[in-house]
């Protein structure tokens, strides 16, 4: 696993490359870190990074990083130091890319409304008034089964997907296969069994 703060720092960055830093609040870093937890979680079934999410009013919170941009409220985020990425792996890179590409041009208020809508945060802050204060943490089985269906979406919304899937079923059409059921088959088979 790898730190949360890593993780906020990387989306930091990349906010800065895309010149899309004025939107890179500490609300837009914790949906963020949301999201590549719970695709983390579906796609290698193990969390990212160890630090628990919570239910908070607002969206799901991780208290840690958090507490750390606290200063800066709805303010820009300052930009890292590269250092501090040099300790992420390349295969935890190319998930936060992928994350960064599918989520990062999102407003932060926008992002907050996906997760008030989703299952995960709906079901821990269950029972709870919309403006309550809650520190519930979000069940990591509910934010994999919230990246299987991200990752769904992904996979269906790629430019590559319509072309990928109807030459997959061109070929299971064109395939002579040894195990196809011919004409009247069927009927025969429900035959003998009645007599």
């Amino acid at each position: 696993m790898i730190d949360c703060l890593n993780v906020a720092r990387y989306f930091i960055m990349k906010a800065y490359e895309d010149g899309l830093e004025a939107e890179m609040t500490n609300m837009k870093v914790q949906k963020l870190l949301y999201y590549a937890q719970s695709l983390h979680l579906a796609l290698y079934d193990e969390p990212l990074f160890e630090e628990e999410i919570q239910a908070w009013r607002y969206g799901p919170v991780c208290p840690r990083a958090y507490g750390f941009y606290s200063d800066f409220e709805a303010q820009q985020l300052p930009i890292p130091r590269k250092e501090s990425l040099l300790q992420l792996p390349s295969d935890k890179k190319e998930l936060l890319e992928e994350v960064w590409e599918y989520f990062g041009g999102y407003h932060a208020y926008l992002l907050s409304d996906m997760t008030h809508g989703e299952f995960p945060w709906k079901k821990t802050r269950k029972g709870l008034p919309p403006d309550a204060s809650s520190t519930e943490p979000i069940l990591l089985d509910d934010m994999k089964a919230l990246g299987c269906q991200k990752l769904d979406l992904i996979e269906r919304e790629n430019p590559a997907y319509k072309t990928a899937m109807s030459e997959a079923l061109k070929d299971s059409f064109a395939a002579k296969s040894l195990n196809r059921i011919e004409k009247g088959e069927v009927r025969d088979w429900l035959n003998s069994l009645l007599d």
